[in-house]
């Protein structure tokens, strides 16, 4: 290992109910739902029929129809959300040294829709038990392929170094964005774009999640459906969206006079070996990573000003995590502050892990706290600040952000301000 350190110059995101960067902090900071029934297929045979969808125009972000025809909804949201983030690191084209710039995307559920489609197609809508081939899309393997997300983005950018996707379920867009962190570190690239994305509101995922009642069956209050930490919480709201970043080595980057958003200080992660869904709760390996993530940072719990959670609304998991907190941060957990935006933009799977970096960035810049949303009865055994409704003005230098995923994955990451560390 080197030691060299991580500087975010760049941040791209889509999510729902706003496309951008500014839009999603307004929509945060104003503590607006995105969260509405399900648009893109007939939802009626399903339990739960609302989502948090994003009302996305290819054509409007510069992708023309062969674009659309190869690649997956979720591919194209990654490459607009990375064509952003370039452009806000000011690393124009050939400004990028290609063998030194690499790509980590995260998905937890890949090309979904297209397969979904494909299916639909092969199959004569369900009709045939044994499908016909003739009739699937030439791109069809680039569907059946995650890394075809890395490909196109590396495409996109002329990125030529290392490109990979992180499939780690739920915490996948915190896993490849720490991922991207150490190919920085340990010497192996320079630049890394690095996020996730997901578009997995599609039939199948819906009734996957409706077979194990993951997902809110609150179908006649959809803007209020998503409730973390809420006494009245009944399941998530699935959601989708891309958050992609431009991670630089901090040296180089002050260097050519880039601004730098934040620095990712430290990162963890853990796996229960558990139970494929369920939590134990006393949120011992959460608490474990992060741990590590503020040991990495050279950081103690008194240093955290916020925690962004994973806060999915499920039950099990608001109180592990809570349990995971109070383990880690001690008496400091009561004095600081935490919030979770699936409450407004939905739990996209694996990428939300990266769209909360994002928040997580934003919430330090400027020096706010995003509610969480449709918290009016707090659950007695979450008894934490949870930031109900309203955002909150507080100085935020240092931000723990934290991920649990089916598998039994935990990850955490610290990110300070850029002035925060001291070399």
């Amino acid at each position: 290992m080197t030691g060299r350190r991580v500087a975010v110059t760049g941040i791209g995101v889509l999510a729902p109910g706003a496309l951008g960067v500014k839009n999603f902090w307004s929509l945060l900071s104003e503590g607006r739902t995105a969260t509405r029934g399900i648009t893109l297929f007939d939802p009626a045979p399903f339990r739960s029929r609302v989502a948090a969808e994003i009302d996305f125009d290819p054509a409007a972000h510069g992708l023309g129809p062969q674009d659309v025809r190869r690649m997956d909804r979720a591919a194209q949201f990654a490459v607009v959300a990375a064509r952003e983030a370039l452009e806000d690191s000011g690393l124009h084209d050939g400004a990028l040294d290609p063998y030194r710039t690499g790509v980590t995307i995260g998905s937890a559920v890949g090309a979904t829709m297209s397969l979904d489609e494909e299916y639909r197609v092969v199959s004569d809508g369900g009709r045939l038990e044994l499908v016909d081939h003739t009739y699937a899309s030439r791109h069809l393997y680039g569907a059946f392929v995650p890394s075809s997300f890395a490909a196109e983005v590396a495409w996109a950018v002329g990125a030529e170094g290392p490109a990979s996707v992180v499939s780690t379920g739920c915490t996948s867009g915190l896993d490849s964005v720490g991922y991207a962190c150490e190919l920085i570190r340990e010497g192996s690239a320079d630049v890394m774009i690095a996020g996730a994305t997901e578009a997995p509101i599609s039939p199948i995922t819906v009734a996957c999640f409706d077979a194990i009642k993951a997902t809110t069956p609150r179908n006649d209050e959809a803007a209020q459906a998503s409730r973390p930490f809420d006494a009245t919480r009944n399941g998530f709201v699935l959601g989708e969206g891309s958050a992609v970043f431009v991670l630089e080595e901090l040296e180089s980057a002050r260097q050519r006079g880039a601004e730098i958003h934040a620095e990712i200080a430290g990162y963890g992660t853990r796996c229960n070996a558990f139970h494929m869904t369920g939590l134990r709760p006393d949120g011992a390996e959460m608490a474990e990573a992060i741990r590590v993530a503020l040991d990495e940072a050279r950081m103690t719990a008194e240093d955290i000003d916020y925690v962004n959670a994973h806060g999915s609304g499920t039950k099990q998991n608001d109180l592990h995590e809570t349990a995971a907190v109070k383990r880690s941060l001690g008496e400091h957990a009561y004095r600081t502050p935490i919030s979770s935006i699936k409450s407004m933009v939905g739990h996209s799977l694996g990428a939300i892990g990266s769209i909360e970096i994002a928040a997580s960035v934003l919430a330090m810049k400027h020096d706010v706290v995003p509610p969480t949303a449709n918290l009016h009865t707090p659950d007695p055994q979450c008894d934490l600040d949870y930031v109900p409704l309203v955002a909150r003005d507080w100085g935020t230098d240092t931000v723990l952000t934290v991920g649990s995923g089916f598998g039994g994955f935990q990850s955490a990451m610290v990110l300070t301000g850029p002035e925060r560390r001291t070399a």
